[in-house]
């Protein structure tokens, strides 16, 4: 996976993220600085985090699906795309669900909007990539996204939240696209 391909990658990792930064911004009458950026860490931190375990878990099972692991990394990420897709055109939204200004829900949070890139780690096992830039890129990506997140949420409509849910699933499964054609390419 190419350079571009990872900041692409991480841009449509963070809009879980950034959907719950915006709808926090929107939930808070008074912003404080400190309100953003503990929002931004954390899911900066967890974006970073599970994709090296992710990474861990595919690096011990890639010598067994060596012959199908390019269909592996397509699958997880259409399989993530199409659930970004499902849950952005869902009708029953509950925002307050998703506010972060309690410690136990900003954390769970975190962790329930790093799970696609648990599944992005594994995928990079199965590239057989380094892990350390794309975590790198994923995790800073998704601070600023955050950060940018809860000031745009704070000056801005409810609506546009789920539409960069849906933009992120379709990223997301055009990579996996990608990925299986140039295997595929390479294999002819």
């Amino acid at each position: 996976m190419d350079t571009t391909s990872i900041v692409i990658l991480a841009f449509a990792l963070s809009m879980d993220a950034l959907a719950v930064s915006i709808c926090n911004g929107l939930l808070v009458e008074k912003l404080r600085f400190w309100y953003a950026l503990r929002i931004a860490l954390f899911f900066g931190l967890f974006q970073a985090l599970m994709p090296v375990l992710g990474w861990a878990v595919g690096c011990t099972i890639s010598d067994f699906i060596r012959a199908f692991d390019h269909w592996i990394a397509f699958g997880l990420l259409a399989f993530i795309g199409i659930k970004m897709i499902v849950e952005s055109r869902s009708k029953q939204k509950d925002h307050q669900s998703k506010n972060c200004r309690h410690f136990p829900t900003l954390l769970l949070l975190a962790v329930a909007t790093s799970i696609d890139a648990l599944a992005a780690g594994i995928g990079f096992a199965c590239l057989r990539m380094s892990i350390i830039g794309p975590v790198a890129v994923i995790g800073v990506i998704t601070f600023l996204v955050c950060l940018a997140g809860v000031y745009f949420g704070n000056r801005s409509s409810r609506f546009l939240g789920d539409k960069f849910e849906l933009a992120g699933g379709v990223i997301l499964i055009g990579i996996g696209i990608k990925i299986v054609a140039e295997h595929l390419i390479k294999g002819i």
